[in-house]
C-alpha cells in the first residue's frame, strides 16, 4: 500500500512539473509616454533572467519564453523606470511617465560630464540628427550656420576641411586650429570621422569651459561623442548611404568675345588691337558681328563639370550583460568640380568595446583605421582660366607643334603668356595617400562604488601621409615645352597622450560636489622626407612615377627632410559645487609645461565659474512664465603653445667704414632669438539661459571678452633689417551671442521647431610692441596691415571717391593735373588734405572676419513626413578679389563681365569702375576699394524631405532627399563669398550638392 502511494505521489508530481513548464509562453506589447506616442528603443527585460528586447520604430517589443509571475523592467532615457508583473494576458501596453530628473541632459565636457543645468561657461551642443543631414567627408561642415560664435568657412575640394575659427581671430599666423577630443583623445584634424558615427558634438567655447584641455585649447575645443552599444541589447543593424551630383552655383560670367574686343580697342594700346586682328586671321571673323574673331570661349564653362557624390555606412551595435559595444564601416567617395584628376575616396573602420571586467572594474578600446586617397586639383587653372583670353579656342588644329593633345597657345596671337588652363587640368597630377591608425585603451576602477573612481587612457594617433605630384611632359609650341618631373614626401605623425584622472563625486543633504585632480602627458613628433626628380623615363606609365626613373643629376639640392618633436607634461584639477539646485560653482586650474618654451616652460592658468537659478528661488517658483532661468558668469585663462617654438638666427654680415682716412672692410655679427614665453587668452563671458512656456521657448545668451596677451607677433628688427616671433602684443576678441528656439505641435500628427542665432564680433589689436607701430602682411601690391584699433591682417589701401568724368574736372584738381590724369581715371580721398596722394593717404579698408553672422533653422513632422532647412548668412567682411587685382602683372588678358559691362566708357556711365584704358594704368591698380569688395551674403544652407515607411513586415525604413546649399545670394564677383583668409586669388568654387538617400534599421 506503502509503495503503491509513494508511486502516485511521484508520478503526481512529474506530470504537475510537466505541466508548470508548459506555462511558459510568449508575449508582447507597446511601450508608449503619457501622450500614447510609441518610445523606440526602450529596453525590456525580465528580471533575474537573460530575456529580453529593445523596442522598435513603433514601440513594441516581444518576450519569448516567459512565465505567470515573471517581472519585466522598462527603462528609457528621460523616463521612470517601471516594472511589470507578467500574468494570464499576453498583451502588456506599457506608458512611461517622464522623470524630471533625468530630463537635465548631460554634456560631455573635459575629462567628464555635467547636467547642462549646471554649467557655468559657455557651451554649445548639437545632436547627430543635425549633423547627418548634411553630405560632407567632414563634420564640421555640417554645423555651418548652427553655432553662435563659431564661423565655419567651406572648402569645396574634394576632402577638404572647412576652415574653423571660434569666436574670432586671436592668435598672428596659421595656427589657429581648434582642439578636437574624440571619444577623450586629442586631434588636430577629424577628417578620418564618418557623419554617421557620431552620436553628439560640444563646443566649449570660453575660457572657462576649455581651460582645463589647457594648452592645446586656445582656439576653442570640440568634443565629439561617437556612437556606443549598449548593455543587454540585441545587435541592432543600420546601413545609411545616399548618392548625388555637385553642380558649381553663382558661376562668374567672363567677358565674352564681343566684350573683349571692345574693351581692348578702347585701351588705346595698339598691340591689343593688333592681338584682335591675328585672332581673326588666324581663326576666321564671327558671321554676327565681322568686327571680332570666330571664337567665343567660356573658359570656367570649359573646366567645370558635375562631380558625383556618395557614402554608404553598415554599422552594429549592442551587447551582452557586461559587454557593449559598436562596430562599423563607411566607404566615401566625392569627384571634384574640376575637370581633371580631382576626386576623393576614403573607407573608415571602427570600433568601439566596453567591458566590465567585474562591478568595479571596467575596460574600454576605441579604434578607427583610415585609408583615404585624395587627388588635389591644380587651383592654379582657376586663375589661367579668369585671364584666358575669349578669342582662343580650347584646341587649336593648327597649333601642330603642340604635344600631345593640340591644345591653343596665346602665344601663337602675340600674347605674353600661354594663358590655357587645360595644361594644368591635363598634364599635372597630385596624388596624397593618407592612412591613419587612431587608437585609445581606458581601465577605470571604482574605489568606492559611485563616488570616487581612477581611469587612466592611453591613446596613440598614427598618420601617415604620402605625397606624389607628377608633372608630364608636353609642349605648346612657340618654343615653350616642359619637361617631366615628379616630386614625392613621405610624412609621417605620431601623437602619443596619456592621461591618469582620479574623480570624486558625492551628494549630502543640498549638497553636490564633484572633485576631479588628473595629469596628462603629450609627445607629439612629426618627420618629413621630401625629394624632386625630373627628365623621368616612361612617365606616362603608372609604373614608372618613381624617382629611380629620374634623371640622376636632377636631385642636387632636391632632396630635403626635416623633423620635430615636443612634449608636455600637465596637472590640473577641477572643482564643480551645486548647492540646492540654486547656487553653482565651477573652478579649474591647470599647470602646463612645453618644451616649446625655453625660457619658461611652465604655466598656470586657473578658471572659475558662478551660476544663479532664479527659478529656483521662491520668488520665483510656479510664475506661470518661466520654467527655468540661469544667470552665468566666469572669467579663465589658459595659455597657447600652438605657435613656433621659440627660435632665432645668427647674422653676419660684411661693412666697409672709413677708419683714419682709410677705407676699412670688417664683419658684424647679431644674434636675434625669440625665446618666446606663454601666449595667455584671458576671457570674461557673461550669459543667461531660459526656459518658458512649458519649455516651448528658450533662449541662450553670452557676451564676452576675450583678450590674447603675450601675443607672439612678428616684430620688425631694424639692425638686422627682418621680422622676429616675440611677446609683442595684446589682441581682442568681443562679441554677444544669441540663440533662440520654439517647439510646439499642432493636434497629435503636427510637430513643429523654429530657431535662431547670430553672432557678433570685434576683433582688433590692443596693443603691439613695434618700433612702427603695425605690422605689415601681404605683399606690396596687396598689402595687409596690423595695427592698434583695427583687425588683424585688415586691407590697407586707399579710400575711391569716385570716377573723372570730363576734362572740366580734371582741369579743376591739382591731384589730376600733377598725376597726368583723364576722363575714366579713379578720384581717390586725400586723407590728409595736403593736395597728393600718397602713402600716407592709405587707410584700413576692412578685415576678413565678418562683423555679424546668423542662421536659423525650421522644422516640421507630419505623420510619416519630416521636412527641415537651415539657413546662414553672414555680415560685415571684406574679400579682397586678388585675380581682378593681378592685371598689375597680366595687363594683355581677359577679365570678368561685370568690369566690361560697368566700365567707365563715356560721361555718366560710371562713377565706380575705371574705363579700359584706366584699368592698364598704374594709378588706377594701387590697391585701394575698388579691388576690396563687400563679402555680404545669405544662403538657404539645407533643405531634407524625408518620409519614414511604416510598416510591420519591413525594417525601419526612411528614404531621405537633402539638398545642400542650393541658393546663395551675394554681391561679391566671385563664384563664392566664402574665402578663408579673405584673399580670393584662385579659390576653389563651394558647389551645391543634391542627394537622394536610404536608411534602414533592424
Amino acid at each position: 500500500m506503502k509503495v503503491k502511494l509513494f508511486y502516485a505521489c511521484v508520478i503526481f508530481l512529474v506530470f504537475s512539473s510537466l505541466g508548470f513548464s508548459q506555462q511558459t509562453k510568449n508575449i508582447n506589447g507597446i511601450i508608449t509616454d503619457a501622450n500614447e506616442v510609441p518610445l523606440p528603443g526602450a529596453e525590456v527585460k525580465v528580471i533575474g533572467k537573460d530575456i529580453f528586447d529593445v523596442t522598435d520604430f513603433d514601440g513594441n517589443f516581444t518576450l519569448e519564453n516567459v512565465e505567470a509571475g515573471d517581472v519585466f523592467r522598462v527603462t528609457f532615457l528621460g523616463f521612470s523606470p517601471q516594472e511589470v508583473t507578467i500574468g494570464n494576458t499576453s498583451n502588456y501596453p506599457v506608458q512611461l511617465k517622464e522623470d524630471a530628473g533625468q530630463l537635465d541632459e548631460v554634456v560631455v565636457v573635459g575629462y567628464g560630464t555635467q547636467k547642462k543645468r549646471d554649467l557655468t561657461g559657455s557651451i554649445a551642443s548639437i545632436d547627430a540628427a543635425e549633423i547627418e543631414k548634411t553630405p560632407t567627408s567632414n563634420v564640421m561642415q555640417s554645423l555651418q550656420g548652427k553655432v553662435s560664435g563659431v564661423q565655419i568657412v567651406s572648402s569645396g575640394s574634394p576632402g577638404g576641411s572647412p576652415t574653423v575659427r571660434v569666436r574670432g581671430l586671436g592668435t598672428y599666423g596659421d595656427a589657429t586650429n581648434v582642439l578636437y577630443v574624440v571619444d577623450g583623445t586629442l586631434y588636430d584634424n577629424i577628417d578620418f570621422l564618418n557623419t554617421k558615427d557620431i552620436k553628439s558634438v560640444n563646443i566649449l567655447k570660453d575660457a572657462s569651459s576649455s581651460a582645463i584641455y589647457g594648452v592645446r585649447a586656445a582656439n576653442g575645443v570640440v568634443i565629439i561623442e561617437t556612437k556606443s552599444g549598449k548593455k543587454n541589447q540585441k545587435p541592432q543593424f543600420e546601413y545609411d548611404g545616399y548618392t548625388g551630383i555637385q553642380r558649381a552655383q553663382n558661376v562668374v560670367k567672363l567677358a565674352n568675345a564681343e566684350q573683349f574686343t571692345t574693351m581692348a580697342r578702347e585701351s588705346g594700346s595698339a598691340t591689343d588691337a593688333q592681338f584682335i586682328l591675328n585672332a581673326m586671321q588666324r581663326y576666321g571673323r564671327s558671321r554676327v558681328n565681322p568686327n571680332i574673331p570666330d571664337v567665343n570661349t567660356d573658359w570656367y564653362d570649359e573646366i567645370l563639370r558635375d562631380g558625383i557624390i556618395q557614402s554608404h555606412s553598415i554599422g552594429v551595435t549592442g551587447g551582452s550583460e557586461n559587454v557593449a559595444y559598436s562596430v562599423g564601416t563607411n566607404y566615401f567617395t566625392q569627384e571634384g568640380i574640376l575637370d581633371m584628376k580631382n576626386e576623393y575616396e576614403r573607407f573608415n573602420i571602427r570600433a568601439k568595446v566596453d567591458v566590465d571586467i567585474s562591478d568595479r572594474f571596467k575596460v574600454g578600446v576605441n579604434s578607427v583605421f583610415s585609408n583615404a586617397t585624395k587627388y588635389d586639383p591644380e587651383n592654379g587653372a582657376w586663375f589661367r582660366a579668369y585671364f584666358a583670353v575669349p578669342i582662343m579656342p580650347v584646341t587649336d588644329p593648327l597649333n601642330t607643334e603642340a604635344s600631345p593633345v593640340r591644345y591653343s597657345n596665346a602665344q601663337n596671337l602675340g600674347y605674353r603668356g600661354t594663358q590655357n588652363p587645360f595644361q594644368d587640368l591635363a598634364y599635372n597630377e597630385n596624388r596624397l595617400k593618407i592612412r591613419k591608425v587612431l587608437s585609445s585603451i581606458n581601465f577605470k576602477y571604482e574605489i568606492i562604488p559611485d563616488k570616487l573612481d581612477f581611469k587612466t587612457t592611453y591613446s596613440h594617433n598614427f598618420s601617415a601621409l604620402e605625397e606624389r605630384y607628377v608633372n608630364l611632359p608636353y609642349t605648346l609650341g612657340n618654343n615653350f615645352e616642359r619637361i617631366s618631373s615628379i616630386n614625392r614626401a613621405n610624412n609621417n605623425f605620431s601623437n602619443q597622450y596619456w592621461d591618469n584622472i582620479l574623480t570624486f563625486n558625492d551628494k549630502f543633504g543640498d549638497h553636490e560636489l564633484t572633485l576631479m585632480a588628473g595629469t596628462s602627458y603629450r609627445d607629439e613628433a612629426a618627420n618629413n622626407f621630401s625629394a624632386t626628380g625630373q627628365d623621368i623615363a616612361g612617365i606616362r606609365l603608372e609604373s614608372s612615377r618613381y624617382l629611380n626613373f629620374a634623371d640622376p643629376e636632377s636631385f642636387n639640392n632636391n632632396v630635403n627632410e626635416i623633423g620635430r618633436r615636443y612634449y608636455g607634461l600637465s596637472y590640473f584639477g577641477r572643482i564643480a559645487y551645486d548647492f540646492d539646485d540654486k547656487y553653482l560653482f565651477y573652478g579649474t586650474f591647470r599647470a602646463d609645461g612645453s618644451s616649446k618654451f625655453t625660457k619658461d616652460p611652465w604655466g598656470y592658468f586657473p578658471s572659475v565659474g558662478l551660476g544663479w537659478v532664479l527659478t529656483e528661488e521662491d520668488f520665483l517658483k510656479d510664475n506661470g512664465f518661466l520654467d527655468f532661468l540661469k544667470l552665468r558668469a566666469s572669467w579663465g585663462k589658459l595659455g597657447n603653445d600652438n605657435v613656433a617654438a621659440s627660435d632665432g638666427s645668427n647674422t653676419i654680415q660684411v661693412i666697409t667704414t672709413a677708419i683714419g682716412d682709410n677705407p676699412r672692410t670688417g664683419i658684424t655679427s647679431t644674434s636675434v632669438f625669440s625665446n618666446n614665453t606663454w601666449e595667455v587668452i584671458e576671457e570674461k563671458n557673461f550669459g543667461f539661459n531660459l526656459n518658458a512656456l512649458d519649455d516651448r521657448l528658450s533662449i541662450d545668451a553670452d557676451y564676452y571678452i576675450r583678450d590674447t596677451e603675450d601675443a607672439i607677433l612678428p616684430v620688425f628688427i631694424p639692425i638686422i633689417n627682418r621680422s622676429v616671433n616675440q611677446n609683442s602684443g595684446v589682441i581682442r576678441n568681443e562679441g554677444l551671442e544669441v540663440n533662440v528656439n520654439w517647439n510646439g505641435s499642432i493636434g497629435e500628427d503636427f510637430t513643429y521647431s523654429i530657431g535662431g542665432n547670430f553672432t557678433t564680433l570685434k576683433n582688433e589689436a590692443i596693443e603691439i610692441k613695434d618700433e612702427r607701430g603695425y605690422i605689415d602682411a601681404g605683399t606690396a601690391e596687396f598689402r595687409q596691415r596690423t595695427q592698434i584699433g583695427d583687425p588683424l591682417f585688415a586691407f590697407y589701401g586707399y579710400e575711391r571717391v569716385g570716377v573723372y568724368q570730363n576734362q572740366a574736372q580734371i582741369d579743376a584738381d591739382p591731384i589730376a593735373v600733377q598725376n597726368n590724369l583723364v576722363p575714366g581715371d579713379l578720384v581717390f580721398r586725400d586723407q590728409n588734405g595736403d593736395g597728393v596722394i600718397d602713402d600716407a593717404d592709405r587707410v584700413i579698408l576692412g578685415s576678413f572676419l565678418p562683423e555679424f553672422t546668423y542662421g536659423g533653422n525650421l522644422a516640421m513632422s507630419y505623420k510619416s513626413f519630416d521636412f527641415s532647412m537651415n539657413v546662414y548668412g553672414q555680415a560685415g567682411n571684406k574679400i579682397l578679389n586678388r585675380k581682378r587685382g593681378e592685371i598689375i602683372f597680366t595687363q594683355d588678358t581677359n577679365m570678368d563681365a561685370d568690369l566690361a559691362v560697368n566700365r567707365w566708357h563715356g560721361e555718366g556711365t560710371s562713377n565706380s569702375y575705371p574705363s579700359s584704358a584706366g584699368l592698364r594704368k598704374a594709378w588706377n591698380q594701387r590697391l585701394s576699394d575698388f579691388w576690396v569688395e563687400d563679402g555680404d551674403f545669405f544662403r538657404i544652407q539645407n533643405i531634407q524631405l524625408a518620409y519614414n515607411i511604416q510598416n510591420e513586415k519591413l525594417p525601419q525604413t526612411k528614404i531621405y532627399f537633402t539638398a545642400e546649399r542650393p541658393f546663395t545670394s551675394f554681391e561679391y564677383n566671385g563664384f563664392s563669398p566664402e574665402v578663408p583668409n579673405g584673399v580670393d586669388r584662385q579659390t576653389y568654387p563651394i558647389p551645391a550638392i543634391y542627394t537622394l538617400g536610404l536608411n534602414i534599421k533592424f
